[in-house]
């Protein structure tokens, strides 16, 4: 294992890995049932889709612990797949086999601007206060999730909230905005209770204390009556997905999948722009999620940094996670899912003290074992795990402390990209959000020769994908 993994090196213990991994796999495990629930409903096999999600995480997962050595999961996308099902299938009328090739092919440019190195200098390129400002954009971000899937916000019409002018008269507008919960429901009193005891163990410094946490939650639930354990058991229907995974392995390259999607020509422009859209998503939220989780952390220090600029291959941590997220997307497409991506929920395994690729190989174990103990996994309620995002939150807005707010020139493109990371609900959006005011704050001050050429193309691919979300 020290061998491996150089755990003295960094500082951490086997113990503590194997904590901070399992911490990360609860916190995304809802992604094995979310992923299949969206995109069967484009015609993909349930059972075929629940599959193909944990081979691409384990695959993912396990390239990003034995290649890159940092403590970093990988699953299919929460957005991307959203995209996938209703904008790709839906909204552009492409069938699933056709997107999958899609999803492929934005895998192999992925794994082109990695080899590259076009990622690293994109990385390299960003101004060192939006890289302060996206690694605390991603604590609200992350602790908005936590809120919101611990039940503590409600979203419903509100005539009463917002007042609108019209004509000079005043005009209630109904529009759904999120408000604090009645904590008068046993789910969310749960929350409640999970965050109390989240809050006493981590500031007790408990070792494993986020695990602890969880899983005592759990328990807590279940005398609550909010877990429901009936639904524990062997899953009877394994043989049955494995079946269905044949007709969604491979398929993206088939007669209905790659073979089809360049066959109308008045189509390939399309096809074109909607690949762009997923690269685009797909490469922005992987940067920004290493820049902010891995700069609070430590995992990519100045040291790793400074390595990245200076060596070429895959030398430093920074440049073979890259190019193990890169390999993921592709290789989740082959099994029949959409992005595979790095997921910001490993920042929960982080704050649990995770810092090797000894935590990614335990949550790799995880989702293997989930092909027999899904049920298992699956009582683990949102309410044990949605205070660890919130924490771990709170640990990452310490990266705002090195933006001088003071000074507008800094502060304007910091606030967009960070506030807009949970107001859009978005990494890149919120990236995106910062490039573009960073440019303009710094066109307006006659410096725009000081932006790095970078940027600009950055910046100009985010307007013009934009555009292309607006017409498609």
């Amino acid at each position: 294992m020290e061998k491996l993994f150089k755990l003295k090196q960094n500082n951490t213990t086997v113990s503590t890995e194997v904590l901070a991994g399992l911490t990360t796999f609860f916190a995304m495990a809802y992604i094995l049932f979310i992923n299949p629930a969206m995109l069967s409903q484009t015609g993909i096999p349930y059972g075929a889709v629940f599959l193909a999600t944990i081979f691409a995480s384990a695959t993912g997962t396990l390239v990003m612990a034995l290649f890159a050595n940092v403590p970093y999961a990988q699953a299919p996308g929460m957005g991307l797949n959203a995209f996938f099902t209703y904008t790709v299938c839906f909204g552009l009328g492409f069938t699933w086999q056709q997107a999958l090739a899609m999803v492929f092919l934005c895998g192999v440019i992925n794994v082109i601007i990695t080899v590259t190195k076009i990622r690293k200098s994109i990385i390299k390129a960003i101004p060192t206060s939006l890289q302060h400002a996206i690694g605390g954009g991603i604590g609200i971000f992350v602790a908005y999730i936590g809120i919101k899937n611990a039940g503590f916000l409600s979203f419903t019409a509100n005539p009463d909230t917002y007042v609108v002018l019209d004509g000079g008269s005043a005009v209630a507008d109904s529009s759904i905005v999120p408000a604090l919960s009645t904590f008068n429901t046993l789910p969310i009193l749960l929350s409640l209770i999970s965050l109390i005891l989240m809050v006493i163990l981590v500031i007790k410094k408990v070792p494993g204390a986020i695990f602890i946490s969880i899983i005592l939650s759990t328990i807590i639930g279940i005398f609550m009556k909010v877990v429901d354990v009936s639904q524990i058991g062997i899953a009877s229907n394994i043989g049955t997905s494995f079946s269905e995974l044949g007709t969604t392995f491979g398929a993206a390259f088939g007669s209905e999948g790659l073979l089809s999607l360049f066959a109308d020509a008045s189509k390939i422009p399309l096809v074109l722009m909607t690949i762009f859209a997923f690269s685009l998503s797909d490469t922005f939220d992987t940067i920004g999620t290493f820049i902010g989780t891995g700069r609070r952390s430590g995992i990519f220090s100045e040291k790793d940094q400074a390595e990245m600029e200076s060596s070429s291959g895959f030398k430093s941590k920074m440049d073979r996670a890259l190019f193990a997220d890169s390999i993921a997307t592709s290789i989740g497409a082959i099994f029949g899912t959409s992005n595979t991506t790095t997921y910001v929920e490993s920042a929960a395994g982080i704050g649990a003290g995770g810092r090797t690729g000894l935590t990614s190989l335990v949550t790799a174990v995880m989702f293997l074992l989930s092909i027999i103990l899904a049920p298992i996994v699956g009582i683990v309620p949102s309410q044990a795990t949605a205070p660890a995002l919130i924490l771990v939150g709170v640990m990452m807005l310490s990266s705002f402390a090195n933006i001088k707010w003071d000074e507008l020139e800094e502060a304007i493109p910091a606030f967009f990209a960070g506030i807009f990371m949970a107001l859009c609900y978005s990494i890149s959006y919120g990236i995106a959000a910062g490039f573009i005011f960073y440019c303009i704050v710094k066109c307006l001050r006659g410096e725009a020769k000081s932006i790095h050429p970078i940027l600009w193309v950055s910046t100009a691919l985010f307007i013009l994908n934009f555009i292309i979300l607006a017409f498609i």
